[in-house]
């Protein structure tokens, strides 16, 4: 049986899943990033870059938005959240995800792209992509656990959640990197470790919560995960919710033979090799 198992010892993100599971297939780099960048999401470029962590060599995704990867203090430093009198966390802020409320400071934001979509926004960006229909349905599924989480933590509907333009677009380029990769990788089964949060603490707009956020913790509910003394937010909402929808079992690896190993890499330098490792296979 045709099988991917991810390693999530150092946690997922979105941008390392994708990154992992483009080295599942080297000889499709070119024309995997010919058809993300293809894909019309207005100013992304995505590019994949080597990258070396504790002496490993590996793949880091690189996703920018008109030009900008914008920062945060999340470990991955891949998040996308503003601290602009917005109740939006920089924790998970981690994928640009969180829900607004629309009480501006009056800053001049528009070198930003300032700009909100809602779900039913993001829907019809899905449906306006040129991939295959499976893909535009698992990318819905997987943007409906990220939706539903938001609203659970901020106490809105979900038809009230708004998504920050340049993190959304970053978001919607990883999600959709991982979604056609994981179609065009056809494996029969995906299994992953326990996931590894992090812990810690995160910056939010009004205060400080605890790792994992509040919206990541809601998607893992149900899935093992487990904390260490890394500190840091190691998994992200995308992340946590491309491993729900994808993984049917959350165990140690099994007893598999192995053809391919990738390495999808994180920004940030730990004591601890910062990547996502996904082994290709048969079981």
């Amino acid at each position: 049986m045709r099988t991917i198992y991810l390693d999530c010892g150092m946690g997922a993100a979105g941008d390392m899943l994708m990154a992992a599971l483009l080295e599942l297939c080297p000889e499709k780099q070119e024309e995997f990033l010919g058809k993300m960048n293809g894909l019309g999401l207005p100013g992304v470029k995505v590019e994949a870059e080597p990258a070396v962590k504790c002496g490993i060599t590996g793949t880091h995704m690189n996703v920018t938005v008109f030009g900008e990867e914008e920062e945060s203090e999340d470990v991955h430093d891949h998040g996308h959240a503003h601290t602009h009198s917005h109740e939006a966390c920089e924790s998970a802020a981690a994928d640009g995800l969180h829900s607004h409320v629309h009480s501006h400071d009056g800053h001049d934001h528009s070198h930003h792209h300032h700009h909100h979509s809602t779900m039913a926004g993001i829907a019809s960006i899905i449906d306006g992509l040129d991939i295959p229909d499976p893909v535009k349905e698992d990318m819905k599924a997987v943007y409906a656990l990220i939706a539903e989480a938001e609203s659970h933590a901020h106490g809105m509907p979900v038809d009230q959640i708004h998504f920050h333009e340049v993190g959304t677009m970053d978001a919607v380029a990883d999600i959709a990197g991982v979604c056609l990769l994981f179609h065009e990788l056809g494996a029969d089964q995906i299994i992953a470790s326990p996931v590894h949060v992090g812990s810690g603490h995160v910056h939010c707009a009004h205060g400080i919560l605890p790792v994992p956020a509040p919206a990541t913790a809601h998607i893992l509910q149900g899935i093992p995960a487990y904390s260490t003394q890394v500190q840091g937010e190691l998994c992200t909402p995308t992340g946590a919710a491309l491993l729900k929808h994808f993984v049917k079992e959350f165990r140690e690896m099994p007893v598999m033979t192995t053809s391919k190993i990738g390495y999808g890499m994180g920004k940030k330098d730990f004591e601890r090799a910062n990547c996502v490792r996904a082994f290709l296979g048969d079981t």
